[in-house]
Order: C-alpha cells, then structure tokens, then sequence
C-alpha cells in the first residue's frame, strides 16, 4: 500500500513539474537589429528560419551570401512569431530558407503580404509517410517537421538549398554545388557512423518530446516520448509518464532523456524512479554550441551509451 502511495506522490510531482514553462531557454535578441548585421549587396541576401537551415545556409553559401538566422539562438521556434520589424527584413531578402511540413506557421502571412523573394521548403523531394503507412505501435505521424534530425533527410535540404542558390544566382552555380557536396560528404559519414554502430544495438529509447521518429525510422529504432506531441510544450499527464516508468521497466530501459532547452527534473524523477540516469538528445532546435554535425554526433554517442 506504502508503495503505491509513493508512486502516486511521484506522479504528482511529475505532472506539477511538467508544466514548468521552458525557463532554462535564453530569450533574448527580442531587437531584430540585433540579430541583422550590415550587409553586402553584392551577395546574396539569405534568411533562414532556424538554426540547422541557418548553418546548411553557410555551408553551401559561404563568402557569396550574407546568411542571416531568424529566430536567435536560444529560442524555441515551433510557435515563434516574427516581429513586424523581422516582416520588413524578409521583405528585403533574396531567399528564405524554410524547413516546411508547417513548422513556419507563419510563412502563408508572409506570402499574403507580397513577398517578391524566393520562399525555398527544403522539405520538397523528402517523402512523408502518412499514420496509415506506419506500424501501429510507433509514434510517427504526418505532420511532424522534424526531418533534420534525420542526416538522410538533411542531405536532401542541403542540395535544396544549393539548387535554390544556383537558380537565383546561376553565375556561382558551380560555388554552391561544390560546397553542397563537400558538407552533403560530411553527413554521409555521420549517416555511416550512426547505422553501422547502431545495427546491433537495443532498438527502444525514451525522448522527451516526439521530435525523433525520422531518426529511429532510418536506423530502425523506436521511439517513446514523455511529451507525446510534435511541441515540446505538450502536456504530459500522471497517466502517461506512469506508462513511461512502466514501459522503461518492461524494456529494462535504464536512460532517460532529456534536452537542453527543456527543465529536466521531470527525466530526472523517471530515472530515479526506474534506477537510471539521464542524457541529453538534442532536437537542435534552439542550438547555441557546436554545429549540426558536433550535436549529432553527441546525440549518437548518447544514444550509443543508452542502447549499445
């Protein structure tokens, strides 16, 4: 009887600390003059809406763009808003780069509003299986945006973007298509790295939100969520963190993870209660240290120390 009572304190701790708003977030640059330097007109004037596109952006475009990230670093995009003042800076811009699937809620506003620029969806060409095409049991849904997380995927939003660079600016063609190429190599070998040291690994992990279903899809794992939304705002209640515990405890899972722009003692409360401990997995999201490739790469030794 004790015992149930401490779980029942547990979840009630849980369900009071999962609605904790996302204070560890650095919210600042909320000036967008702050976040747009002086720029060269003879380059390409570039936008990216995040930070992972915003970095695939300097990859390809190097000293022939002016490469400008949108929402700052530390700030969590799903629902950012841009500023009448940010308004105005699109509208001056050769190209905004998107990732598409909705995650830019306000990207048809933009277009209503007689943007004259190129709008690139680096999503185009990747498939997006439907609820119906999926297994029962995974969590992968139409809709969810979060295709970088997958190196496959982010090759193909590479090569988006260096096409979109070439078509608007064909004088550098050759530039942009090199440059694609050589960073597209560099995700190649994450992509290797990743499915070879995986392959005969533990295939069940536990994210915080349901940001990586593109991941566990490419390298056959799967994914369970504390957070059972696409947002890491979701709600998460007494219910369903009690199916964590138990889930993690049915599949001996002893890593809870956590990201860092999330308060963690709500992965730190399941961990204690399965006798684990917690890692980070990133989204990148809001990243503000090391670069798409780096945080992958920890992503993967994180995933490699849970499931291997």
């Amino acid at each position: 009887m004790s015992c149930n009572v401490n779980i029942q304190i547990k979840m009630a701790i849980i369900a009071i600390a999962i609605v904790i708003p996302l204070s560890s977030i650095a919210v600042y640059g909320t000036d967008s003059n702050q976040r747009f330097v002086n720029i060269d007109n003879s380059r390409l004037q570039v936008i990216s809406s995040f930070y992972p596109l915003h970095e695939f952006s300097q990859n390809v475009g190097k000293e022939k763009v002016d490469a400008i990230l949108l929402v700052p670093v530390g700030v969590e995009p799903h629902d950012w808003e841009p500023t009448v003042k940010d308004v105005q800076r699109m509208q001056g811009t050769d190209l905004i780069i998107i990732n598409g699937i909705g995650f830019e809620n306000w990207v048809d506003d933009l277009e209503q509003s007689g943007y004259s620029g190129e709008i690139v969806d680096t999503s185009n060409g990747i498939l997006i299986k439907t609820h119906e095409e999926e297994h029962e049991d995974e969590n992968h849904l139409e809709g969810d945006p979060h295709i970088w997380l997958n190196p496959v995927y982010a090759k193909i939003q590479v090569q988006n973007i260096a096409d979109a660079f070439s078509n608007v600016d064909p004088t550098n063609q050759q530039y942009y298509q090199s440059n694609a190429a050589a960073y597209i190599k560099d995700l190649e070998l994450l992509d290797l790295k990743i499915r070879n040291d995986l392959s005969n690994c533990k295939n069940d992990f536990i994210a915080f939100h349901d940001a990586f279903s593109y991941f566990a899809d490419e390298y056959n794992l799967k994914q369970h969520t504390i957070i059972s939304s696409n947002d890491p705002h979701g709600e998460a209640t007494a219910k369903t963190l009690e199916n964590i515990i138990s889930t993690a405890k049915k599949l001996n899972i002893k890593v809870i993870f956590a990201e860092e722009s999330v308060d963690t003692r709500t992965s730190q409360i399941i961990a204690n209660e399965i006798g684990g401990k917690v890692l980070v997995l990133s989204p990148l999201e809001s990243s503000s240290d090391g670069t798409y490739i780096s945080k992958m790469t920890k992503n993967f030794e994180n995933l490699k120390e849970a499931l291997c």
